[in-house]
């Protein structure tokens, strides 16, 4: 906040101005303090002003599906996208990221696949079982994300979902018309999806927030907000976790950022962060989470 003085011919106004960002314009509240003030009566007049515009401010919130963000939140959160470089792979190292997202993303879900084993895999014809169907699929799918113009949608979202199961899943491509839940290795619900009738709403919920808020959040805070809802919503009967791996990249790839690999050797910490956001709407342990994995990944890369 700062003051802002207006001379006039009966004399010098002042206000109390609050600068923000909504979406991509720069907006202001102002409250008018008073004319020709003493340095004592400004001082009260501004602490008098500075209730009134936080207030406003509480007020102006961000929703985010099961909760919201002032703008305060949102700042915070954005903010840690400073803690990133922007810098691109070449073919080589797109080659390898692949290969090292096919066999994390994929292990972190059960594969018995080694990850010496996923570079030969990919360069078969054909696949022999669903394990390598599954690794062959998820490879082609980073291949769409990386190349593709589309923005997010519910066709989106299916096609990835096809493009790794189609020829392992009797569900390829297709939402999920049953119940789900999630279990820990206990035996446990963990979480359970959205009921099936409620499922299409929660889906276009998700795109037309997207679309809506997009320009709110840096890259980094948009594809954590994506990724954790869409493992929310768990809209398929098999094959969320590695589709919401994919959505995730896909956000940032959109947005000219590198793409992420989540570690198997993290997996449990992953699931926490997921935890936390679906029962204490606690973004902030998902972004830190993700600022780790980029700074693990080995991954060769350069600078812009």
């Amino acid at each position: 906040m700062y003051v802002e003085k207006r001379k006039t011919k009966y004399g010098v106004k002042y206000y109390l101005v609050h600068s923000y960002r909504d979406q991509d314009k720069v907006k202001k509240i102002r409250r008018y303090l008073g004319k020709d003030l003493s340095r004592d009566g400004l001082e009260k007049a501004k602490k008098k002003a500075e209730k009134s515009i936080l207030e406003v401010l509480e007020e102006l919130t961000t929703r985010v599906f099961l909760f919201s963000l002032t703008i305060k939140q949102v700042e915070a959160l954005n903010k840690y996208d400073e803690k990133l470089k922007i810098i691109h792979l070449d073919q080589k190292d797109w080659q390898r990221f692949t290969e090292e997202f096919v066999y994390n993303t994929n292990a972190i879900e059960g594969s018995t696949i080694a990850e010496d084993e996923v570079p030969e895999i990919l360069r078969k014809k054909q696949a022999t079982n669903a394990e390598e169907l599954e690794t062959k699929g998820v490879a082609k799918a980073v291949e769409y994300i990386r190349k593709t113009k589309e923005d997010l949608s519910l066709g989106l979202i299916k096609k990835l979902h096809r493009l790794c199961f189609e020829g392992s899943k009797d569900c390829a491509g297709e939402f999920r018309t049953v119940e789900v839940v999630i279990t820990s290795s206990k035996g446990e619900v963990i979480h359970t999806g959205v009921l099936a009738n409620e499922l299409m709403d929660a889906l276009k919920d998700l795109v037309d927030w997207y679309k809506e808020n997009k320009s709110k959040f840096k890259p980094l805070v948009l594809s954590a907000i994506i990724h954790n809802q869409f493992e929310y919503i768990h809209p398929f009967q098999d094959g969320n976790g590695r589709v919401g791996r994919l959505l995730l990249n896909f956000i940032l790839l959109k947005n000219k950022y590198p793409p992420i690999t989540i570690s198997i050797q993290d997996r449990e910490e992953y699931y926490a962060t997921l935890q936390e956001y679906s029962k204490n709407q606690d973004l902030k342990q998902t972004v830190k989470f993700l600022i780790k994995q980029y700074k693990k990944t080995p991954t060769k890369r350069r600078d812009k």
